[in-house]
């Protein structure tokens, strides 16, 4: 992940650029690797680099030879190198960046340049010509963005990664809406990602459930994320969707390894610039081979020789156990951390501060992941694959059970994949770009969510014969293929959902429950602060951490933030574990 700010229409751009590069700074974490920033006419863009493709040649922001059109980018653009081929007009690229083929695209379809992209991305582009900025978000919001403005410089407008380097300059901050283009000529904010099932929830799909695409699409998603030209891993917790994401994973590195190896030993082990029979040779001593695949449409660098696995919990956690058996089972280099429940209390303050939330869903698991992109990124390991979305889109949170009909059910899973961006997106990016870390999330490709999301609801809904995520299990149960390696034990496989924050370890929430109490009192429970308005926090977990989230944030920021609740449950507790249906639910006389 990168770090962008960008302000468009300064009234004095030039006395604001120290302002500006302080503002970038806020969010180097998120790009550790490099810095820059580039002015036209009265526009700054400033960006803050991790470098994962193109890495010797991909500084940003990124300039047209004319240098009319300036671009910088927080993403990665999976598609590009098809990109690169089909431009109807000819571009001089100066790097190697997945990024660049945004300003081609820009100069040759104009605002919708973002329909042609397969990634994750926010973006900033100014036109020195039209004096015109676009920005763009992908179409669920994997990446994190916010527009601002202040009523100092009314006519200014504000970009940036994160809340932090915009609240000292904004006093009216947004999340940018997912799927959604900014054009500067009209001021207005356009959705651009409008497939059906997202635009019209009313319109209940009826299409049978083709378990082969279902699979086949989620294993080229994963192919697809791949592209890297750093080390790279997966998280890990044990659970049905990061260990299928590790399996898919796992096939691929050791299929391309294969390939990479057989090629190396044609050409002696000599790595030269050129394709090599499909394969182009990136020129590195060691002879690292970059996949080209135009049938589906991805590009992949190999640098490991074995898959790195990630998992984390408190001693004993239920996921890390489950992840290790999943480890074992795909013969992943599998790394397992511990951390204690005064680890996870110490780090609150910070976690909440790199979140830019107070959701208590998001800070309970949130922690054990910023936890663990710590040690990730101290091992050298860059980019990271995770199993977010999947909950979303296939209904497998526990209170999914009681859901009334169909049509709730395929609603209620639109709503939480449109609120993603709030959620565990948020946490995905957020808890590893603290560290420099980059997570690529495949259940929210754009051509697998088109397959999922139309298939019937009926046939993900929770009977007494179907657990949760049923299709998904069933797309990756070989039971009845013989020639076909499992891709999972059967007890992970159908496994039961555990929420992240129950799964690294049920002592965790108990402790957050507990110290809650030690801080917030009956009486402050009572006069909530008046500058919250009507959004109060329900539990003393929930007053603890928007205290902790006022500290770091004036109170106007508070409205970027979404609360995680579950419908068709009148418990207050988010947790999976407070839900009934939970095998191992909470002892209370409620349940």
């Amino acid at each position: 992940m990168c770090g962008i700010f960008a302000c468009y229409r300064h009234p004095d751009v030039q006395k604001f650029k120290t302002t500006a590069l302080k503002m970038g700074k806020a969010v180097r974490h998120r790009g550790p690797d490099w810095s820059g920033n580039w002015i036209a006419n009265d526009t700054i863009l400033v960006h803050e680099r991790l470098s994962i493709v193109g890495v010797d040649s991909g500084a940003q922001p990124l300039v047209n030879d004319e240098e009319t059109v300036s671009l910088a980018v927080n993403g990665e653009i999976y598609n590009h190198r098809i990109i690169r081929k089909t431009l109807k007009k000819p571009y001089n690229f100066k790097t190697h960046s997945d990024c660049e083929v945004i300003i081609p695209l820009y100069l040759q379809h104009g605002i919708d340049a973002p329909r042609h992209l397969d990634g994750m991305f926010s973006w900033v582009l100014h036109d020195k010509v039209q004096d015109r900025v676009i920005a763009a978000r992908d179409p669920i919001g994997i990446t994190s963005f916010y527009l601002g403005r202040s009523s100092k410089t009314p006519g200014a407008v504000f970009f940036a990664s994160e809340l932090k380097c915009l609240h000292p300059v904004c006093d009216d901050i947004m999340s940018f809406p997912p799927g959604h283009v900014y054009d500067s000529k009209t001021d207005k904010l356009t959705r651009y990602f409008d497939p059906k099932w997202l635009v019209e929830p009313d319109n209940i799909p009826t299409n049978p459930v083709d378990y082969k695409e279902l699979r086949e699409t989620l294993e080229k998603s994963v192919r697809k994320r791949l592209m890297a030209e750093v080390p790279y891993g997966v998280l890990l917790s044990g659970g049905l969707d990061s260990s299928l994401v590790a399996s898919i994973a796992q096939r691929e590195t050791l299929r391309l390894n294969g390939q990479a190896k057989k090629r190396m030993t044609a050409t002696n082990g000599t790595a030269t610039n050129g394709v090599q029979n499909g394969w182009e040779v990136d020129g590195h001593a060691t002879g690292h081979l970059v996949g080209i695949d135009d049938s589906n449409e991805l590009a992949t660098v190999q640098k490991l020789p074995q898959l790195n696995s990630f998992s984390i919990g408190l001693p004993g956690a239920p996921d890390a156990v489950a992840a290790k058996e999943v480890a074992e089972f795909l013969g992943t280099k599998h790394h397992t951390f511990t951390f204690t429940i005064e680890d996870g209390l110490n780090a609150l303050s910070d976690v909440i501060f790199h979140l830019e939330t107070f959701d208590v869903t998001t800070i309970r698991a949130s922690t054990p992941m910023f936890l663990l992109s710590r040690k990730i990124k101290a091992m050298g390991v860059k980019m990271v694959l995770s199993g977010e979305g999947s909950d979303e889109i296939f209904g497998g949170y526990l209170y999914f059970h009681a859901a009334p009909d169909k049509a709730a059910f395929h609603q209620e899973t639109i709503k939480r994949v449109g609120n993603l961006h709030l959620a565990d997106c948020l946490r995905a990016n957020k808890s590893t770009s603290a560290w420099g870390v980059e997570a690529r999330v495949p259940f929210l490709d754009k051509q697998f969510l088109n397959v999922a999301m139309n298939v019937d609801p009926a046939e993900k809904m929770i009977t007494k014969d179907r657990i949760e995520k049923y299709i998904l299990r069933k797309a990756f149960d070989t039971t009845d293929e013989p020639d076909t390696k499992p891709y999972l034990p059967d007890k992970i496989l159908w496994r039961q959902k555990e929420q992240f924050s129950d799964g690294v370890g049920y002592g965790w929430i108990d402790a957050l429950k507990d110290n809650a109490e030690l801080h917030v009192t009956d009486e402050m429970m009572k006069n909530p602060k008046p500058e919250w308005g009507g959004d109060i926090p329900d539990s003393k977990e929930a007053y603890w951490y928007r205290c902790m989230f006022d500290e770091h944030f004036p109170s106007y920021c508070a409205k970027t933030v979404m609360r995680w609740t579950p419908t068709w449950s009148k418990q207050t507790d988010p947790s999976g574990r407070a839900v009934a249906i939970h095998n191992q639910k909470y002892q209370s006389p409620a349940n």
